[in-house]
């Protein structure tokens, strides 16, 4: 254990956030870290349980109480050691991760979780900076080769593992740029994309051939694809985002919440937009329709373009601040979450079905919605009843639906490769994370479905160990 009493003598200290008059005027990342003896500090509340409870509710299995004791006692690099054994890009889930381990944590119980996530990116950050982190090239080389299809992280994780297993790998993407949604659907003031690139370049460094803008199954043949390697990992995610089927859903001025905020990234990033083209906030009344974090990010984007207003609807009730009796821990918290977005200014709604788009001129000027409720059913789930004579317009020039996505994109490689999808329009996989074709595996979104990063990460890694037992399975 760390320190014994350290649960009980230290409280908890989150990162610091840059003041919010500040951080609005750009898209630069907004959390900074702690000293590094406050961090060391914060360590000391882990009480190192028998039952580690954080190792439970984290997806890549992270050893919690391990690092947090090397944290502890200053032993940064034991900690990474740690820390990388089981999560390829801490990097990344230390900024993004909702950390379901922090509402698993014992402390969770009648007191503040330990601060895991922050732990987990001072470790990673101290790191780089130290220069722990250097490329490491697999010792020797199998002559097997494998094609990972997607760039998020399961694609990242899954190429990583598979080179350091000596296998020589080829990673497409179609955009421009590595990353997937870390890139295009994050913002950069949550994450920045020199992060992204300072990985994605010891990747590179270490054997993995990263292949940009290049559509498989369009630029790339399938029978080509499937000669030219011997296993291929399909992480292609899960793009189709879900729409609003209501009046008035073809006026101008509405946007899926990925394209607007994709294109705020490709701004950023130096890229250049027409004016026709540009999805912009500034001055107008913007509307979030959404309760999640994409939603959060419109909010936080909309914000920084100089929008006159935002506001968040959410259909389902506003959850309550502490958790309830059928939500008890070490199950994630099905609490209200007020993220660094919602602080900088924006009004919230709860229980409010939107109706229709109002508009003039071809553009949308206001949308209507109506109050709900939500009743309990028989069978243990809800149903939704609108409250009458509840009616409410919102003004609005701007919309964006940030209502998450539904299935993959079929169209192109998935319907050449005639594979096989489930009843959640998600590919379909074998115990053995294997589709219906030998040699062709998925990972991440593709097959679990819109999910943590975190769990893309431990698909990366499944599927990877998954495709090795394959190959030396074909006389390797």
């Amino acid at each position: 254990m760390a320190d014994p009493h350290g649960f009980l003598q230290v409280e908890r200290s989150d990162n610091p956030y840059r003041p919010v008059d500040l951080r609005v005027r750009d898209f630069a990342e907004i959390e900074t870290l702690l000293p590094a003896a406050a961090r060391q500090a914060q360590a000391a509340r882990c009480m190192d349980c028998g039952v580690p409870f954080c190792h439970w509710g984290c997806p890549v299995s992270n050893l919690i109480p391990e690092w947090q004791d090397k944290l502890y006692h200053g032993d940064w690099r034991a900690a990474y050691e740690l820390l990388q054994r089981t999560n390829n890009f801490p990097e990344f889930t230390g900024r993004v991760c909702p950390a379901p381990c922090e509402g698993s944590c014992v402390l969770e119980i009648n007191d503040q979780a330990v601060t895991i996530r922050a732990n987990e990116l001072a470790i990673i950050e101290h790191a780089f900076e130290a220069g722990y982190v250097q490329p490491q090239s697999p010792p020797f080389r199998t002559g097997k080769k494998v094609a990972v299809i997607g760039s998020g992280p399961a694609g990242l994780a899954a190429a990583d593992e598979l080179n350091q297993r000596g296998h020589s790998v080829v990673l497409y993407e179609a955009a421009a740029e590595v990353g997937g949604y870390l890139r295009y659907g994050i913002p950069d003031f949550k994450l920045d994309k020199a992060v992204i690139d300072r990985r994605v370049d010891i990747l590179v460094q270490e054997g993995v051939e990263i292949v940009t803008e290049v559509k498989v199954g369009v630029d790339i043949p399938v029978d080509e694809l499937k000669s030219r390697f011997d296993a291929v990992c399909l992480a292609i995610g899960a793009r189709i985002p879900r729409d609003l089927a209501i009046p008035g859903r073809d006026l101008g001025g509405i946007h899926f919440a990925v394209d607007y905020l994709t294109q705020q990234n490709q701004v950023n990033a130096g890229l250049p937009i027409s004016a026709a083209d540009r999805f912009l906030a500034t001055g107008k009344n913007v509307v979030v329709i959404g309760g999640g974090d994409t939603g959060a990010d419109c909010v936080g984007t909309a914000i920084r373009q100089g929008a006159k207003s935002v506001t968040q609807l959410e259909i389902m009730p506003e959850p309550p601040a502490e958790r309830k009796t059928d939500n008890p821990w070490p199950l994630w918290p099905r609490t209200l979450r007020t993220s660094t977005s919602h602080q900088e200014g924006c009004e919230r709604y709860f229980s409010l079905a939107t109706q229709k788009f109002q508009g003039e001129n071809g553009q949308v000027s206001k949308l209507a919605t109506t109050r709900v409720d939500w009743q309990p059913t028989a069978n243990g789930g809800f149903q939704m009843k609108e409250i009458s004579n509840s009616a409410q317009e919102f003004p609005a020039e701007v919309v964006l639906l940030a209502m998450g996505f539904i299935q993959i994109e079929t169209e192109g490689l998935i319907s050449e490769l005639e594979v096989q999808q489930n009843e959640r329009g998600s590919l379909a996989l074998d115990e053995n994370m294997m589709t219906n074709l030998p040699g062709i595996f998925a990972a991440g979104d593709a097959h679990r479905g819109p999910a943590l990063i975190v769990w893309a990460i431990q698909d990366g890694r499944a599927v990877a160990s998954a495709i090795d037992q394959y190959l030396q399975d074909r006389n390797f």
